[in-house]
């Protein structure tokens, strides 16, 4: 497969500048092309007012936003994009004969190798691929707004969209920490399927008078849990584009229920926004209309959506969490509010609207359960996906029992020789649900922490103790219990957008799934010492020089490195017991600082002699042990020393053992809730 270096975006308006924004924020050389230079200086000028906000809000140093700044040209005219670029994606108004002229000018500019992509909501991705010369090469993209900050992305292949095309294209989207929902080319795609007919039902419930704007907005976010109601929000995006799309889908679907209102091309026609109230008061029967009608529309064409094979439940859910930033997805409000429930709000709606409703969905009496673990085998080698990008991939304890599922089976195979771990998203895996720990603590159910994280080490010995090649591909986030499951694989992958941490004691507990024995091993007491003690966040080149991280590349080296380790096989040492140079200033400086003749002085809160507080580096390190929970850092550093005089398994279950003494104190409570409420924990070494 050929990765995407280099891109081109048609269009500098606002979709468009904040497409070859982020993109040249992922390091990618990109083209912004509009037809005139006026056009060009605004998307400049648009790109620069956000960066400008990035730099105030601390997000980038004036040195990064200078190297965003560089990698993007501007360009006057489809014709003058360069014939090597990788991708191409057309960002301009959706018109099907605008797009397709652009396509024209492209196929004849550009090289064979370039790949065509269309950001778009609704139109056809089939009708557009074949409108071009080259629908192998051509895929269709739902970039979401703002581009820069929403994570979701909808990929649509055509049915002559080549698997090199999408593989290429899904790992563009991928370097960009997008959560990616790959559909099939219908209607709406996902999320506009069941949300724009979302924003229309709204109007339907104002012109039959059943609630004011405000009223029909206060229910909405109450019972989606959502920080701004309909109304609201096609204040923010724009009421022309729930119109047009509203209307688009009605068309496409044969379903007049979806025409827009009157009230909304009223609106649209005169300019105006809608006038929302701050009466947002009113009767119980008309809060109960809302709410069913709102809900039932979004439970009824979520169930059409899976059951005509666009994509999975679970990346239904995914979509409205990540994309709408809903605090459920519809599948888990229908198990909140009892799959029953669900079910006739949702054929009441259908017979309303005239829709069919699937027999598995209206026959269903259990809650729907979800999966979270996608796995994939070509030619030897296995990829199993962490797929949970709505919560960072959080460890939780169906995740790592069905992880541990699709382990054994891989495990089991004759024809898999690597098993390569992945996270979706931006992260790898961010540690554990917190929330859990949290409410079995409170639950005075400690034994669940200790079966879970039993049940943890388990699942990690899969790969621990694998006959196959074990590959993390820490690409994103690896925090806490995230960093010790890479750590029980032989090889860890990673770009500059890797990092590395163990938070854990600065929230009241320790490492529990291996981090206090596998850490030391792998990189030496000292180093381990500053990782696990200190919590420091360890950046890509840091997390290599501290052999944490085994392989460091460019984003599209990755596919090529796994195929070099999988060749390889297993590593003739997993744990060299030290760093692999420590000519490295922070391997110099852990190796010094965190020496066994300091940690007594470290212990008690104080710099070791020959260490000058003043000196920034030494005040930072003692600030971070000084905010981390005594009890914990105690029983850390103990476990860690331990790891020097044990072999690994009687390290790993020393670790166990100490879960409940350390689950038990009071600033495990106090450091966890804290980190859940966002605020600085106060312990009292109790």
């Amino acid at each position: 497969m050929r990765t995407v270096e280099s891109i081109a975006i048609i269009g500098a308006g606002n979709m468009g500048s904040g497409i070859a924004q982020k993109s040249a924020q992922e390091h990618f050389e990109v083209q912004m092309v509009d037809r005139e230079q006026q056009w060009v200086d605004r998307g400049q000028q648009i790109i620069s007012d956000f960066l400008d906000e990035a730099v105030d809000r601390r997000i980038f140093s004036p040195a990064q936003i200078e190297g965003i700044r560089s990698r993007i040209t501007g360009v006057t005219g489809t014709e003058n994009v360069a014939s090597d670029t990788d991708l191409v994606i057309e960002a301009v108004f959706e018109d099907f004969d605008i797009k397709t002229e652009v396509f024209g000018i492209l196929d004849e500019v550009c090289d064979d190798h370039t790949i065509l992509a269309s950001n778009t909501s609704s139109l056809s991705v089939n009708d557009l691929a074949e409108a071009v010369g080259r629908p192998d090469r051509f895929v269709g993209l739902h970039f979401f707004y703002h581009p820069a900050k929403n994570r979701l992305i909808e990929v649509i292949p055509a049915k002559t969209t080549s698997s090199e095309t999408l593989a290429a294209v899904e790992q563009y989207c991928k370097t960009m920490g997008k959560v990616v929902i790959v559909c099939k080319d219908k209607p709406g795609f996902v999320v506009n399927r069941f949300f724009v007919p979302w924003l229309n039902e709204a109007c339907r419930l104002l012109e039959e008078d059943v609630g004011s704007t405000a009223q029909i907005d206060a229910v909405a976010r109450d019972a989606f849990r959502i920080g701004l109601g309909p109304f609201a929000l096609m204040n923010l995006t724009g009421s022309p584009i729930a119109l047009h799309s509203t209307d688009y889908l009605a068309a496409q679907l044969d379903t007049p229920r979806y025409l827009a209102t009157q009230s909304l091309r009223d609106l649209v026609v005169e300019g105006r926004t809608w006038e929302i109230g701050e009466d947002e008061g009113c009767s119980d029967e008309s809060a109960v209309v809302i709410r069913e009608r709102l809900l039932g529309q979004v439970f009824a064409v979520s169930s059409q959506i899976v059951d005509e094979g666009i994509c999975s439940m679970e990346d239904v859910d995914r979509g409205a969490k990540v994309g709408l930033r809903w605090a459920r997805g519809p599948f888990e409000l229908a198990n909140h509010i009892g799959v029953g429930e669900a079910v006739r709000m949702a054929s009441a709606y259908a017979a309303d609207a005239e829709l069919n409703l699937p027999d598995w969905f209206t026959d269903r009496k259990e809650s729907f359960e979800f999966s979270y673990i996608d796995v994939g085998v070509e030619d030897d080698i296995a990829t199993v996906r962490i797929n949970r990008p709505e919560a960072m991939n959080a460890l939780n304890v169906i995740l790592v029992s069905q992880l541990g599922e699709a382990l054994d089976g891989l495990n089991a195979r004759d024809d898999v020789t690597t098993i390569v771990l992945e996270g979706a998203g931006k992260a790898f895996v961010a540690g554990a649900d917190v929330k859990f720990f949290v409410d079995k603590i409170r639950a005075d159910a400690i034994q669940d922490i200790y079966d879970f994280t039993a049940h943890g080490h388990a699942v990690l010995d899969k790969l621990e103790n694998s006959q196959k090649t074990t590959i993390a591909l820490t690409t994103g986030l690896a925090l806490g219990g995230g960093l010790e499951l890479a750590l029980a694989c032989d090889y860890r992958v990673g770009t500059r957008r890797t990092q590395f941490r163990f938070p854990e004691t600065g929230i009241g507990i320790y490492p529990g799934l291996g981090g206090t024995q596998r850490t030391p091993r792998i990189c030496g007491l000292e180093c381990a010492r500053y990782a696990v003690l200190a919590g420091n966040f360890l950046d890509a080149s840091t997390a290599e020089a501290f052999g944490l991280l085994t392989h460091l590349v460019e984003p599209s080296q990755v596919e090529a490195t796994v195929a070099s380790i999988a060749s390889a096989g297993k590593p003739e040492n997993k744990y060299p017991g030290h760093p692999p140079s420590f000519e490295n200033p922070t391997v110099a400086f852990a190796t010094s600082f965190y020496s066994d003749r300091n940690m007594s002085s470290l212990m008690a809160g104080e710099a070791p002699v020959g260490f000058d507080v003043a000196d920034k580096v030494v005040s930072r390190q003692l600030k971070s042990l000084s905010r981390a929970a005594p009890i914990a850092l105690s029983m850390a550093n103990d476990l860690l020393d331990a790891a020097t005089v044990s072999d690994l398994k009687a390290g790993l279950e020393r670790e166990l053992e100490g879960l409940e003494g350390i689950f038990g104190t009071s600033d495990a409570l106090e450091g966890l809730a804290a980190l859940i409420e966002g605020r600085r924990p106060n312990y009292t070494n109790e």
